[in-house]
């Protein structure tokens, strides 16, 4: 080999250890950037994700604090009437009740509600001197007391009383029903509910043939119950009010009208009548 050209080789060489340089790492770099950028989109994405939860827990609170109201109103309610139906008529004060109903959890907002609006205002407890008690339909003490009420109900035509009404205002009902015997008839309606009437011994006589034939020979077939009713009310004598319950009139379909109307707008530009060309029915003729 040229001995020239090794010597420019061996100077080649020493310059270039001579000569400093920095080596770049792009590669490093950019997973270095993409760290650092990681924890601020995460960052933001758990404070928005805090932020929903926040307020769904905010609707789920005020939603579980209204329900949690209006259930301990309902196991109150409950309570007064259970009691009553076993005999505990007194009267008890809200924080008898709470203790009773193991209800001492609640804070003093919902007392203050139950206080002041829910009780207050419920028609099934009755207030009476900061205590309160269960109020029902019919206030009946004992048997005496169920019976004298049918009794007025039959004497006055508005019918019978429903088991229901009387189960809920009796207390032991069962028990005093079942001790009344055949002083007391049963009906029950079409909903399966049951109806209590007073049985009238009285009412119970023997009627002559004749005056049974004169009954059932007035024909009453093309008279409605309306009618009926109107008649009897002009001869001074009430009928007995209806204890089953309403029917429902039907509701009537409009008819369709025969013919549709055609619709009829209103024109404006009235200036341009002789310019504008109608094309409703087609393209105008060709003038």
């Amino acid at each position: 080999m040229d001995p020239a050209l090794l010597r420019e080789r061996e100077l080649f060489k020493k310059r270039a250890l001579s000569t400093p340089a920095v080596e770049r790492r792009p590669a490093a770099s950019d997973s270095g950037s993409h760290k650092k950028k990681k924890p601020k989109l995460d960052k933001e994405s758990s404070s928005g994700s805090k932020h929903t939860t926040e307020s769904s827990n905010g609707n789920f609170n005020l939603k579980a604090s209204s329900g949690y109201k209006f259930g301990c109103l309902a196991k109150i309610v409950n309570y007064m009437k259970t009691r009553h139906q076993n005999g505990d008529t007194h009267f008890l004060t809200l924080d008898e009740i709470l203790d009773e109903t193991k209800l001492l959890d609640i804070s003093m907002k919902q007392k203050q509600w139950l206080m002041t609006e829910a009780l207050v205002s419920n028609p099934k407890i009755e207030v009476r001197d900061g205590t309160y008690g269960f109020k029902p339909k019919y206030n009946l003490k004992d048997k005496k007391a169920l019976l004298r009420l049918l009794d007025k109900h039959d004497q006055l035509g508005l019918g019978g009383v429903l088991l229901d009404d009387v189960e809920e205002g009796l207390p032991n009902a069962a028990k005093a029903i079942k001790a009344l015997g055949d002083q007391i008839i049963y009906v029950t309606r079409p909903d399966k509910k049951k109806i209590l009437f007073y049985n009238d011994k009285h009412c119970q006589f023997a009627v002559d043939d004749e005056f049974q034939k004169l009954w059932r020979s007035v024909p009453v077939d093309s008279i409605d119950e309306e009618k009926i009713e109107e008649y009897l009310k002009k001869q001074g004598i009430s009928s007995m009010q209806e204890t089953g319950p309403k029917k429902k009139l039907p509701v009537q379909k409009r008819k369709k009208q025969a013919g549709q109307r055609k619709r009829q707008f209103k024109t404006h530009n009235h200036h341009l009548a002789g310019v504008l060309e109608d094309y409703s029915d087609g393209l105008p003729g060709k003038k």
